[in-house]
Protein backbone atom coordinates (compact mmCIF):
# COMPACT_ATOMS: atom_id res chain seq x y z
CA UNK A 1 0.00 0.00 0.00
CA UNK A 2 1.20 3.44 -1.20
CA UNK A 3 0.68 6.42 0.71
CA UNK A 4 3.44 8.57 -0.19
CA UNK A 5 3.88 11.14 -3.41
CA UNK A 6 7.08 9.36 -3.66
CA UNK A 7 5.60 5.76 -3.80
CA UNK A 8 2.71 6.03 -5.54
CA UNK A 9 2.54 5.09 -9.25
CA UNK A 10 0.44 7.69 -10.76
CA UNK A 11 2.38 10.62 -8.85
CA UNK A 12 6.00 9.61 -8.16
CA UNK A 13 7.32 10.62 -11.18
CA UNK A 14 6.05 14.34 -10.34
CA UNK A 15 7.83 14.36 -7.11
CA UNK A 16 11.28 12.46 -7.98
CA UNK A 17 13.20 10.28 -10.30
CA UNK A 18 14.06 6.70 -10.38
CA UNK A 19 17.47 7.06 -9.78
CA UNK A 20 17.37 8.96 -6.66
CA UNK A 21 14.09 6.92 -5.29
CA UNK A 22 16.73 3.71 -5.44
CA UNK A 23 19.16 5.58 -3.95
CA UNK A 24 17.08 6.46 -0.74
CA UNK A 25 15.44 3.22 -0.68
CA UNK A 26 15.16 1.38 2.12
CA UNK A 27 17.17 -1.53 0.73
CA UNK A 28 19.80 0.85 0.11
CA UNK A 29 19.73 2.16 3.47
CA UNK A 30 20.15 -0.78 4.81
CA UNK A 31 23.18 -2.07 2.00
CA UNK A 32 25.33 1.20 3.30
CA UNK A 33 24.97 0.33 7.40
CA UNK A 34 25.96 -3.13 6.10
CA UNK A 35 28.58 -1.32 4.05
CA UNK A 36 29.65 0.75 7.54
CA UNK A 37 30.01 -2.77 9.54
CA UNK A 38 31.95 -4.16 7.08
CA UNK A 39 34.78 -1.39 6.67
CA UNK A 40 34.51 -1.02 10.32
CA UNK A 41 35.73 -4.95 10.96
CA UNK A 42 38.11 -4.60 8.08
CA UNK A 43 40.07 -1.81 9.63
CA UNK A 44 40.09 -2.97 13.37
CA UNK A 45 41.37 -6.55 11.69
CA UNK A 46 43.87 -4.57 9.95
CA UNK A 47 44.99 -3.05 13.44
CA UNK A 48 45.00 -6.46 14.80
CA UNK A 49 41.53 -5.80 16.83
CA UNK A 50 39.00 -8.20 15.98
CA UNK A 51 40.62 -11.69 13.81
CA UNK A 52 40.55 -11.44 10.20
CA UNK A 53 38.62 -14.33 9.73
CA UNK A 54 35.45 -12.44 11.18
CA UNK A 55 36.39 -9.54 9.48
CA UNK A 56 36.74 -11.41 6.01
CA UNK A 57 32.96 -12.76 7.01
CA UNK A 58 31.17 -9.99 7.80
CA UNK A 59 31.72 -8.30 4.38
CA UNK A 60 30.81 -11.67 2.60
CA UNK A 61 27.74 -11.29 4.64
CA UNK A 62 27.49 -7.79 4.36
CA UNK A 63 25.05 -7.90 1.80
CA UNK A 64 21.34 -6.51 2.05
CA UNK A 65 19.93 -9.60 0.21
CA UNK A 66 20.58 -11.56 3.36
CA UNK A 67 18.26 -9.47 5.68
CA UNK A 68 14.49 -9.66 5.70
CA UNK A 69 13.19 -6.59 6.17
CA UNK A 70 9.91 -7.63 6.90
CA UNK A 71 11.29 -9.62 10.21
CA UNK A 72 13.72 -7.12 10.49
CA UNK A 73 10.87 -4.48 10.76
CA UNK A 74 8.51 -6.40 12.78
CA UNK A 75 11.88 -6.62 15.77
CA UNK A 76 11.84 -2.57 15.57
CA UNK A 77 8.65 -2.46 16.43
CA UNK A 78 8.92 -5.24 19.39
CA UNK A 79 12.02 -4.24 20.43
CA UNK A 80 12.15 -0.29 19.63
CA UNK A 81 15.15 -0.04 18.07
CA UNK A 82 15.98 0.81 14.03
CA UNK A 83 19.33 -0.67 13.97
CA UNK A 84 19.72 -4.26 16.19
CA UNK A 85 17.22 -6.29 14.48
CA UNK A 86 19.75 -5.69 11.57
CA UNK A 87 22.54 -6.41 13.42
CA UNK A 88 21.46 -10.02 14.40
CA UNK A 89 20.61 -10.91 11.25
CA UNK A 90 23.72 -9.98 9.75
CA UNK A 91 25.28 -11.56 13.32
CA UNK A 92 23.06 -15.13 12.05
CA UNK A 93 24.60 -15.33 8.66
CA UNK A 94 28.01 -15.76 10.29
CA UNK A 95 29.44 -18.64 12.62
CA UNK A 96 28.81 -17.90 15.94
CA UNK A 97 32.40 -17.43 16.91
CA UNK A 98 33.03 -14.75 13.95
CA UNK A 99 29.17 -13.14 14.76
CA UNK A 100 30.40 -11.88 18.23
CA UNK A 101 32.58 -8.90 16.22
CA UNK A 102 30.17 -7.39 14.33
CA UNK A 103 29.41 -3.47 15.37
CA UNK A 104 32.56 -3.93 18.02
CA UNK A 105 32.80 -0.73 19.72
CA UNK A 106 30.36 1.12 17.69
CA UNK A 107 27.37 3.36 18.06
CA UNK A 108 24.31 2.82 16.04
CA UNK A 109 24.18 6.65 15.24
CA UNK A 110 27.80 6.00 14.08
CA UNK A 111 26.56 3.66 11.31
CA UNK A 112 22.84 5.56 10.72
CA UNK A 113 24.72 9.18 9.78
CA UNK A 114 27.72 7.33 8.18
CA UNK A 115 25.25 5.53 6.03
CA UNK A 116 23.31 8.50 5.32
CA UNK A 117 26.62 10.44 4.25
CA UNK A 118 26.98 7.12 1.58
CA UNK A 119 23.78 7.99 0.05
CA UNK A 120 24.10 11.43 -0.02
CA UNK A 121 27.69 10.71 -1.76
CA UNK A 122 25.74 8.85 -4.19
CA UNK A 123 23.11 11.27 -4.61
CA UNK A 124 25.49 14.13 -4.98
CA UNK A 125 26.99 12.70 -7.72
CA UNK A 126 23.79 12.73 -9.59
CA UNK A 127 22.91 16.72 -8.53
CA UNK A 128 26.05 17.62 -9.68
CA UNK A 129 25.54 15.52 -13.29
CA UNK A 130 21.75 16.66 -13.55
CA UNK A 131 22.98 20.71 -13.03
CA UNK A 132 25.36 20.18 -15.46
CA UNK A 133 23.18 19.62 -17.94
CA UNK A 134 20.34 22.61 -16.87
CA UNK A 135 23.39 24.43 -17.12
CA UNK A 136 24.04 23.22 -21.21
CA UNK A 137 20.72 23.74 -22.22
CA UNK A 138 20.80 27.60 -20.82
CA UNK A 139 23.98 27.66 -22.08
CA UNK A 140 22.56 26.87 -25.45
CA UNK A 141 19.25 28.93 -25.11
CA UNK A 142 21.57 31.74 -24.37
CA UNK A 143 23.73 31.61 -27.30
CA UNK A 144 20.95 30.60 -29.68
CA UNK A 145 18.68 33.85 -28.61
CA UNK A 146 21.29 36.13 -27.75
CA UNK A 147 19.65 38.96 -30.25
CA UNK A 148 16.32 37.63 -29.38
CA UNK A 149 14.67 40.97 -28.47
CA UNK A 150 12.19 40.64 -25.98
CA UNK A 151 10.17 43.04 -22.99
CA UNK A 152 12.13 43.08 -20.01
CA UNK A 153 9.56 42.97 -17.29
CA UNK A 154 9.81 45.07 -13.71
CA UNK A 155 7.47 45.18 -11.24
CA UNK A 156 5.22 42.66 -13.47
CA UNK A 157 5.13 44.93 -16.27
CA UNK A 158 7.12 46.59 -19.06
CA UNK A 159 10.26 48.67 -18.56
CA UNK A 160 13.44 47.98 -21.16
CA UNK A 161 13.96 46.20 -24.01
CA UNK A 162 16.48 43.13 -23.55
CA UNK A 163 16.78 39.71 -25.35
CA UNK A 164 15.93 36.26 -24.34
CA UNK A 165 19.76 35.31 -24.51
CA UNK A 166 20.01 37.75 -22.05
CA UNK A 167 17.70 36.41 -19.26
CA UNK A 168 18.71 32.95 -19.47
CA UNK A 169 22.01 34.14 -19.51
CA UNK A 170 21.44 35.49 -15.69
CA UNK A 171 20.15 32.32 -14.67
CA UNK A 172 22.93 29.94 -16.25
CA UNK A 173 25.33 32.34 -14.03
CA UNK A 174 22.79 31.55 -10.69
CA UNK A 175 23.11 27.93 -11.89
CA UNK A 176 26.91 27.92 -12.11
CA UNK A 177 27.15 29.36 -8.63
CA UNK A 178 24.89 26.21 -7.12
CA UNK A 179 27.61 24.21 -8.81
CA UNK A 180 30.52 25.97 -6.55
CA UNK A 181 28.32 26.18 -3.22
CA UNK A 182 27.41 22.26 -3.90
CA UNK A 183 31.35 21.51 -4.90
CA UNK A 184 32.62 23.50 -2.02
CA UNK A 185 30.78 21.72 0.44
CA UNK A 186 31.99 18.25 -0.15
CA UNK A 187 34.76 18.22 1.91
CA UNK A 188 32.00 19.30 5.05
CA UNK A 189 28.90 16.97 4.27
CA UNK A 190 30.65 13.98 2.87
CA UNK A 191 32.08 12.88 6.12
CA UNK A 192 31.42 9.59 8.19
CA UNK A 193 32.02 9.13 11.85
CA UNK A 194 32.80 6.25 14.17
CA UNK A 195 32.54 8.21 17.54
CA UNK A 196 30.76 5.71 20.17
CA UNK A 197 28.21 6.58 22.55
CA UNK A 198 28.79 9.83 23.76
CA UNK A 199 31.52 10.58 20.79
CA UNK A 200 34.10 10.13 23.16
CA UNK A 201 35.23 6.75 21.13
CA UNK A 202 35.99 5.26 24.87
CA UNK A 203 34.69 1.93 22.97
CA UNK A 204 36.77 1.86 20.67
CA UNK A 205 40.33 1.71 22.38
CA UNK A 206 43.86 3.19 22.70
CA UNK A 207 43.45 3.31 18.76
CA UNK A 208 40.38 4.73 18.26
CA UNK A 209 41.42 7.58 15.50
CA UNK A 210 43.23 4.60 13.42
CA UNK A 211 40.18 2.76 13.21
CA UNK A 212 37.77 5.88 12.43
CA UNK A 213 40.50 6.98 9.71
CA UNK A 214 40.94 3.19 8.10
CA UNK A 215 37.17 2.54 8.46
CA UNK A 216 35.80 5.80 6.69
CA UNK A 217 39.24 5.60 3.62
CA UNK A 218 37.80 2.23 2.57
CA UNK A 219 34.05 3.97 2.43
CA UNK A 220 35.35 6.90 0.73
CA UNK A 221 34.19 9.70 3.72
CA UNK A 222 36.10 12.68 5.45
CA UNK A 223 37.54 11.91 8.54
CA UNK A 224 35.73 14.24 10.88
CA UNK A 225 38.23 15.88 13.61
CA UNK A 226 35.71 15.10 16.78
CA UNK A 227 32.07 13.74 16.91
CA UNK A 228 29.78 15.25 15.14
CA UNK A 229 26.82 13.37 16.28
CA UNK A 230 24.98 16.50 18.15
CA UNK A 231 26.50 18.94 15.17
CA UNK A 232 24.13 18.61 12.41
CA UNK A 233 25.40 21.65 10.53
CA UNK A 234 26.70 18.96 8.06
CA UNK A 235 23.31 17.59 6.62
CA UNK A 236 21.52 20.60 7.01
CA UNK A 237 23.81 22.81 4.89
CA UNK A 238 23.15 20.13 1.85
CA UNK A 239 19.99 20.34 2.52
CA UNK A 240 19.61 24.34 2.71
CA UNK A 241 22.18 24.53 -1.08
CA UNK A 242 19.44 22.26 -2.33
CA UNK A 243 16.65 24.27 -1.31
CA UNK A 244 18.69 27.29 -3.07
CA UNK A 245 19.15 25.25 -6.05
CA UNK A 246 14.85 24.65 -5.89
CA UNK A 247 13.80 28.68 -5.57
CA UNK A 248 16.19 29.00 -8.65
CA UNK A 249 14.36 26.34 -10.95
CA UNK A 250 10.80 27.37 -9.45
CA UNK A 251 12.27 30.93 -10.57
CA UNK A 252 12.71 29.53 -14.12
CA UNK A 253 9.59 27.36 -13.91
CA UNK A 254 7.30 30.83 -12.62
CA UNK A 255 8.73 32.91 -15.39
CA UNK A 256 8.35 30.35 -18.04
CA UNK A 257 4.93 29.66 -16.83
CA UNK A 258 3.93 33.24 -16.93
CA UNK A 259 5.30 33.75 -20.54
CA UNK A 260 2.95 31.11 -21.70
CA UNK A 261 0.17 32.54 -21.05
CA UNK A 262 -2.11 33.51 -24.19
CA UNK A 263 -1.64 37.15 -23.44
CA UNK A 264 1.70 36.87 -24.00
CA UNK A 265 2.66 33.18 -26.05
CA UNK A 266 6.42 34.16 -26.03
CA UNK A 267 7.58 30.58 -25.30
CA UNK A 268 5.83 27.25 -25.17
CA UNK A 269 6.72 24.09 -24.00
CA UNK A 270 7.52 20.98 -25.54
CA UNK A 271 3.83 19.20 -26.60
CA UNK A 272 3.38 15.76 -27.12
CA UNK A 273 0.81 13.64 -28.80
CA UNK A 274 -2.04 12.84 -26.73
CA UNK A 275 -0.97 15.34 -23.66
CA UNK A 276 -4.30 16.61 -22.04
CA UNK A 277 -5.00 19.61 -20.50
CA UNK A 278 -8.62 19.35 -19.24
CA UNK A 279 -11.06 17.08 -18.58
CA UNK A 280 -13.96 19.02 -19.76
CA UNK A 281 -12.09 21.82 -21.91
CA UNK A 282 -10.35 19.88 -24.86
CA UNK A 283 -8.50 22.84 -26.28
CA UNK A 284 -6.21 23.59 -23.68
CA UNK A 285 -2.48 23.20 -23.60
CA UNK A 286 -1.75 23.94 -19.99
CA UNK A 287 2.26 24.40 -19.35
CA UNK A 288 2.09 21.53 -16.81
CA UNK A 289 5.96 21.06 -17.02
CA UNK A 290 6.83 24.91 -16.01
CA UNK A 291 3.56 24.66 -13.62
CA UNK A 292 5.05 21.53 -11.49
CA UNK A 293 8.88 22.82 -11.33
CA UNK A 294 7.69 26.21 -10.07
CA UNK A 295 5.60 24.28 -7.70
CA UNK A 296 8.19 21.99 -6.18
CA UNK A 297 10.31 24.60 -4.45
CA UNK A 298 8.14 24.92 -1.72
CA UNK A 299 7.92 21.25 0.14
CA UNK A 300 11.67 21.15 -0.67
CA UNK A 301 11.88 24.83 1.06
CA UNK A 302 9.80 23.23 4.32
CA UNK A 303 11.71 20.40 4.24
CA UNK A 304 15.11 21.95 4.58
CA UNK A 305 13.24 24.46 7.18
CA UNK A 306 13.08 20.73 9.11
CA UNK A 307 16.82 19.88 9.19
CA UNK A 308 17.50 23.57 11.17
CA UNK A 309 14.86 22.19 13.13
CA UNK A 310 16.66 19.32 13.77
CA UNK A 311 19.97 21.37 14.80
CA UNK A 312 18.48 22.13 18.28
CA UNK A 313 20.07 19.00 19.69
CA UNK A 314 20.39 18.42 23.60
CA UNK A 315 23.41 16.81 25.02
CA UNK A 316 25.82 14.70 23.23
CA UNK A 317 22.36 12.08 21.30
CA UNK A 318 19.18 13.52 20.98
CA UNK A 319 16.60 10.99 19.15
CA UNK A 320 14.05 13.94 19.03
CA UNK A 321 15.43 16.09 16.64
CA UNK A 322 17.67 13.41 14.90
CA UNK A 323 15.14 11.56 13.59
CA UNK A 324 13.16 14.25 12.03
CA UNK A 325 16.54 14.35 9.13
CA UNK A 326 15.11 10.71 8.19
CA UNK A 327 12.60 11.95 6.56
CA UNK A 328 13.60 15.59 5.90
CA UNK A 329 16.77 15.35 4.04
CA UNK A 330 16.04 12.06 1.45
CA UNK A 331 12.97 14.41 0.47
CA UNK A 332 14.99 17.10 0.10
CA UNK A 333 17.37 15.07 -2.14
CA UNK A 334 14.45 13.28 -3.77
CA UNK A 335 12.31 16.59 -4.64
CA UNK A 336 15.50 18.47 -5.81
CA UNK A 337 16.68 15.88 -8.29
CA UNK A 338 13.36 15.50 -9.90
CA UNK A 339 13.47 19.54 -10.38
CA UNK A 340 16.62 19.25 -12.14
CA UNK A 341 15.39 16.43 -14.38
CA UNK A 342 12.56 18.50 -15.22
CA UNK A 343 13.96 21.39 -15.50
CA UNK A 344 16.30 20.01 -18.09
CA UNK A 345 13.38 18.21 -20.25
CA UNK A 346 11.72 21.57 -20.06
CA UNK A 347 14.85 23.56 -20.96
CA UNK A 348 15.71 21.13 -24.22
CA UNK A 349 11.78 21.53 -25.92
CA UNK A 350 11.21 24.49 -25.03
CA UNK A 351 10.07 26.84 -27.79
CA UNK A 352 11.06 30.28 -28.61
CA UNK A 353 8.77 32.48 -30.22
CA UNK A 354 10.66 35.63 -31.48
CA UNK A 355 7.88 36.93 -33.23
CA UNK A 356 5.30 37.04 -30.28
CA UNK A 357 8.38 38.74 -28.41
CA UNK A 358 8.65 41.43 -31.20
CA UNK A 359 5.01 41.67 -30.98
CA UNK A 360 4.34 41.89 -27.28
CA UNK A 361 7.41 44.43 -27.40
CA UNK A 362 5.27 46.87 -29.52
CA UNK A 363 2.24 46.86 -26.82
CA UNK A 364 3.83 49.91 -25.14
CA UNK A 365 4.06 51.56 -28.24
CA UNK A 366 7.62 53.34 -28.17
CA UNK A 367 7.10 54.06 -24.36
CA UNK A 368 9.72 51.49 -22.94
CA UNK A 369 12.17 53.86 -24.65
CA UNK A 370 11.80 56.89 -22.58
CA UNK A 371 14.80 56.20 -20.75
CA UNK A 372 16.79 56.39 -23.94
CA UNK A 373 15.08 59.67 -25.33
CA UNK A 374 15.84 61.36 -21.70
CA UNK A 375 19.61 60.24 -21.67
CA UNK A 376 19.97 61.57 -25.15
CA UNK A 377 18.23 64.53 -24.58
CA UNK A 378 19.63 65.66 -21.16
CA UNK A 379 23.07 66.62 -23.08
CA UNK A 380 20.67 69.00 -25.06
CA UNK A 381 18.30 70.75 -22.37
CA UNK A 382 19.72 68.81 -18.85
CA UNK A 383 18.40 65.86 -17.35
CA UNK A 384 16.13 67.25 -15.27
CA UNK A 385 14.47 69.34 -17.95
CA UNK A 386 14.34 65.88 -20.55
CA UNK A 387 12.72 64.02 -17.52
CA UNK A 388 10.56 66.68 -17.46
CA UNK A 389 9.65 66.38 -20.65
CA UNK A 390 9.28 62.93 -21.70
CA UNK A 391 6.73 62.80 -18.31
CA UNK A 392 5.04 65.23 -19.82
CA UNK A 393 4.77 63.84 -23.22
CA UNK A 394 4.20 60.54 -22.17
CA UNK A 395 1.28 61.08 -19.50
CA UNK A 396 -0.09 63.25 -22.11
CA UNK A 397 -0.26 60.28 -24.65
CA UNK A 398 -0.49 57.40 -23.06
CA UNK A 399 -4.29 59.25 -21.73
CA UNK A 400 -5.06 59.80 -25.92
CA UNK A 401 -4.36 56.82 -26.68
CA UNK A 402 -1.29 57.90 -28.46
CA UNK A 403 2.19 56.05 -29.50
CA UNK A 404 5.55 57.82 -28.02
CA UNK A 405 6.71 59.07 -31.09
CA UNK A 406 3.44 61.04 -31.71
CA UNK A 407 3.22 61.80 -27.89
CA UNK A 408 6.80 63.76 -28.53
CA UNK A 409 5.78 65.38 -31.84
CA UNK A 410 2.63 66.62 -29.94
CA UNK A 411 5.11 68.17 -27.35
CA UNK A 412 6.80 71.57 -28.11
CA UNK A 413 9.52 71.26 -26.50
CA UNK A 414 10.65 67.83 -27.89
CA UNK A 415 9.29 68.64 -31.36
CA UNK A 416 11.52 71.11 -31.59
CA UNK A 417 14.57 69.28 -30.56
CA UNK A 418 13.70 65.89 -32.64
CA UNK A 419 13.50 65.72 -36.08
CA UNK A 420 11.58 63.01 -37.67
CA UNK A 421 14.58 60.63 -38.05
CA UNK A 422 15.71 60.83 -34.89
CA UNK A 423 12.11 60.03 -33.16
CA UNK A 424 12.65 57.23 -35.28
CA UNK A 425 16.01 56.12 -34.46
CA UNK A 426 15.14 56.64 -30.93
CA UNK A 427 11.56 54.81 -30.17
CA UNK A 428 14.07 51.28 -31.94
CA UNK A 429 13.85 48.65 -29.03
CA UNK A 430 16.98 47.52 -31.00
CA UNK A 431 19.40 50.34 -30.99
CA UNK A 432 18.84 50.45 -26.52
CA UNK A 433 20.14 46.94 -25.95
CA UNK A 434 22.69 47.94 -24.15
CA UNK A 435 25.39 45.28 -23.19
CA UNK A 436 23.04 42.25 -23.49
CA UNK A 437 24.75 40.72 -26.45
CA UNK A 438 28.43 41.16 -24.73
CA UNK A 439 26.89 39.96 -21.28
CA UNK A 440 26.27 36.98 -23.00
CA UNK A 441 29.44 36.57 -24.78
CA UNK A 442 30.92 36.83 -21.76
CA UNK A 443 29.31 34.89 -19.75
CA UNK A 444 29.32 31.97 -22.32
CA UNK A 445 33.16 32.04 -22.88
CA UNK A 446 33.80 31.34 -19.17
CA UNK A 447 31.63 28.40 -19.26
Amino acid sequence: MSVSVFDMQSLQHLWSTDELRAIFSEENRIQKWLDFEAALAAAQAELGIIPAAAARQIAEQAQVRNIDIGKMSAEIRRIKHSLVPALKQLQACCSKENGEWVHYGATTQDVVDTGVALQLKEAHAVIMRDLRAVSDELARLAREHRDTIMAGRTHGVQALPITFGHKCAIWLDEIGRHQQRLAECESRVMVGMVAGAVGSQASLGERAAEVERLTLQRLGLGVPPISWAPARDRFTEYALLLAMVGATLSKIGNELFNMQRNEFSEVEEAFSEGKLGSSTMPHKRNPTSAENLAGLSRPLRYNATLMLEGMLQEGERDGIAWKMEWKALPECCLIAGAMLFQARNLLAGLRVDGAAMAANLERMRGYLLSERVMLELSERVGKQTAHEWIYEASMHGISRKLDFAEAMRQHEGLANLLGEEEIRRLTDPAGYLGQCGASVDRLLAAQ
